[in-house]
């Protein structure tokens, strides 16, 4: 029988870069300062959310000509909240291991061990060259992520860590205090043969873009095949925006909106940006690598993943995308705030009714 533990889990983009989360002049009522994220992350804790997560960006661009750094800003929704975990976006390059570690190590002790990381392996070229950070290869950027995440690791669990890497050495290296176990989680995003091959060996989580339930099955079959071979296990995280209305009408209503207001020039921007990311991988396979404009609106082809629609149907179309191995569903909204409480009163509740009627078969099965 699936127990209660394997119920999906859900959680949301926290807006702490300006402009939302799609490219377009549409109204947006999404803010990016404390006071909004603060209230944001008690709507959602309060709604059945599991996890935020929090996006790195150190200069502007489509449409975010602001942005909170992700680790303090993460600490500050901890410190808001009780039971939500808050994931912190860290890019290798910029953070050097030991300050990462030591940074979560602490903020894991001052929130009851509710903070986790997400490894970005770098995707914009541009803000590498303005911050004087060395641009490698995309390839080479999995390798150098791969071995920050086993730094973090030895650092977290082990006295006297020692590394000779390519990227970095440590040598006898003991910080305390450690974490509280369990661990921090680690997530890392990707839908590359790299990011997938990193993730079937180090991380705890794969973030991959949004996609129809047939593509992400085809994804997590490989990695989970691949984490197996290596004695490892990984979960899977996959992007959806979500669009939830009374009417089917009224959310493709919205969806229209949002593409016939978009950026184009943002959009290209960010599509001539992209090109370092999957279209850069040898086997052109990566993130974007297929994105039409339409799916460009939204960093990370979240319209793909169809959450669109009445509570109902987005309910039915989540749980095909949990058959299809999903144990997360990473959500973009419009209007924040409140569409994250319509979607918790309304979506997640179904989402349980569905699973637990599907556990109930598999007891009649039995």
């Amino acid at each position: 029988m699936t127990s209660h533990s394997d119920n999906l889990k859900f959680a949301y983009w926290v807006p702490n870069v300006s402009g939302g989360l799609v490219i377009s002049n549409i109204e947006q009522r999404t803010g990016w300062d404390i006071d909004y994220n603060r209230k944001l992350a008690q709507i959602a804790e309060a709604n059945g959310f599991d996890y935020a997560l929090s996006q790195i960006r150190f200069t502007a661009g489509y449409g975010a000509d602001n942005q909170h750094e992700s680790v303090s800003f993460s600490h500050a929704l901890l410190a808001a909240t009780t039971t939500l975990k808050v994931i912190a976006a860290i890019l290798p390059g910029p953070w050097n291991p030991a300050l990462a570690a030591k940074q979560i190590a602490t903020i894991n002790h001052l929130t009851n061990g509710r903070v986790a990381v997400n490894v970005v392996s770098g995707w914009f070229r541009g803000e590498f060259a303005a911050i004087g950070e060395l641009w490698l290869d995309h390839d080479e950027r999995y390798r150098r992520s791969e071995e920050f995440i086993r730094a973090l690791r030895g650092i977290w669990t082990e006295d006297n860590f020692t590394l000779k890497g390519d990227f970095y050495r440590f040598t006898n290296y003991s910080m305390k205090p450690k974490p509280i176990d369990p661990q921090p989680e680690i997530f890392q995003g990707g839908s590359s043969r790299a990011a997938r091959d990193m993730a079937s060996r180090v991380s705890d989580w794969y973030f991959t873009n949004g996609n129809t339930p047939d593509e992400i099955r085809k994804q997590v079959d490989d990695i989970r095949a691949k984490a197996k071979a290596n004695g490892h296990k990984v979960k899977i995280g996959v992007n959806a925006f979500a669009i939830a209305r009374e009417s089917e009408q009224e959310a493709r209503a919205v969806l229209d909106e949002i593409i016939a207001k978009a950026n184009p020039e943002a959009v290209q921007g960010f599509a001539d940006q992209v090109k370092n990311a999957g279209k850069a991988s040898p086997e052109g396979e990566g993130n974007w690598a297929k994105s039409s404009f339409e799916d460009l609106v939204q960093y990370n082809d979240g319209f793909r993943s169809n959450l669109i629609g009445t509570p109902e149907q987005i309910a039915e179309r989540i749980l095909k995308l949990k058959d299809a191995g999903a144990d997360l569903i990473l959500l973009g909204f419009l209007h924040f705030q409140e569409e994250v409480e319509f979607f918790g009163k309304r979506v997640i509740p179904l989402v349980r009714e569905l699973e637990a009627a599907r556990d109930r078969e598999l007891v009649a099965a039995e």
